[in-house]
């Protein structure tokens, strides 16, 4: 019986192909017995070089479909790399912000709590409450500072196109130019993260009042409390984005439920500590009100001084003087019968909420805030 001899071909990668009977002594082991027979091993076939080189080729094509075109940074400086906005990195970092984010709006309504009333038993006064500036300002400082990486980031972090022409099942190009991304930016959320980033209330806190102040100085914090909630609203509004953001990447804000439970019930005591702060400081507004009004309607030789008012005039002579004969403080007192009204703030003023420290007149505030909510 007699063997079939068939003719075997091989491919090289130089385009030729050459025939071999399997009986050649050049290669051998292209061929493998079996019971019925030879046939050709087609792992000895192809080389190494040319399925490295089919499969190099090939990545590219594979790399178009169903996915954002990705342009090689591996030998780009870490700060000339732009972020894909789909990446592990970029949702960490919205994480990170919307946390900051929490905290800095937690931040921002302390500052209502810088006016306080001070004095002794017979007399009171205006005053701001030193170290406390001190330290909402070292926290507020820090939480601008997530602000400003925010904006760097957002400009080293590429985008979908939107008229992209490879578009498939929701992807499409991913833009990478550098200048692209930064006239996209300049032209959509720029201004409000720019507006959110500013330091207004250290500003107006630590230049513009005392600049501004004079032996006259009207003790009005409607100022303050205009500034700190106009740069307020642009702070709360970035969590929107970010949670959007973060439910298209994940599915979810939360990954549990407890932890979304803790999430909602975090934005409902924002809500109350705003609302908690900015009645404190129109309680400490009404009630200079008040000694104003009675100033102002005293006669001489008794006239009172609106500086008198302010605390850095506290132990004068010409000021113990006003205060052993006037009737301000005794007129505005809610516990007798006078004539001022202090409608809602009037349990802050009998119940001396600010004339207490931080941590007790913070809490009822707070307090009081659920209680209207």
């Amino acid at each position: 019986m007699e063997l079939k001899k068939d003719k075997l071909v091989r491919f090289y990668s130089d385009g030729k192909r050459h025939k071999e009977t399997p009986w050649g002594k050049n290669d051998p082991s292209f061929l493998e017995k079996s019971s019925s027979g030879y046939k050709i091993s087609f792992s000895s076939v192809l080389k190494p070089e040319i399925g490295m080189d089919v499969g190099r080729n090939r990545l590219p094509e594979m790399g178009k479909i169903g996915r954002s075109k990705v342009l090689p940074q591996d030998n780009a400086l870490w700060y000339k790399r732009i972020l894909d906005p789909g990446s592990e990195i970029v949702l960490q970092w919205n994480w990170v912000f919307i946390i900051s984010c929490l905290v800095a709006l937690f931040i921002d309504p302390l500052y209502f709590y810088l006016p306080a009333v001070g004095g002794d038993a017979k007399t009171s006064c205006v005053k701001t409450d030193t170290n406390l500036r001190i330290v909402v300002t070292c926290f507020r400082t820090v939480a601008d500072i997530f602000y400003l990486l925010h904006i760097i980031i957002k400009f080293r972090t590429g985008y979908v196109a939107p008229n992209s022409s490879t578009r498939v099942f929701g992807r499409g190009e991913l833009v990478m130019d550098p200048k692209k991304i930064a006239r996209r930016y300049l032209r959509s959320d720029f201004f409000i993260d720019f507006i959110a980033t500013l330091p207004l209330p250290q500003i107006v806190i630590w230049f513009i009042i005392p600049a501004t102040r004079s032996p006259r100085t009207d003790h009005k914090n409607n100022a303050l409390a205009l500034i700190v909630l106009i740069q307020y609203i642009p702070r709360l509004y970035l969590i929107f984005p970010l949670s959007s953001q973060i439910i298209k990447a994940t599915g979810v804000v939360t990954k549990t439920a407890w932890a979304g439970a803790a999430y909602n019930l975090l934005l409902y005591m924002l809500a109350s500590h705003v609302v908690g702060a900015a009645w404190y400081v129109l309680s400490v507004d009404r009630y200079t009100s008040c000694w104003k009004k009675i100033c102002k309607k005293e006669f001489p030789p008794h006239r009172c001084n609106l500086s008198y008012l302010d605390c850095d005039t506290f132990g004068r002579s010409d000021r113990n003087m006003w205060a052993k004969v006037t009737d301000v403080f005794k007129q505005c007192d809610p516990n007798n019968d006078i004539d001022f009204q202090y409608g809602i703030f009037e349990s802050a003023v009998k119940k001396n909420v600010v004339k207490k420290g931080f941590l007790e007149k913070y809490f009822y505030c707070l307090w009081w805030g659920l209680q209207q909510l």
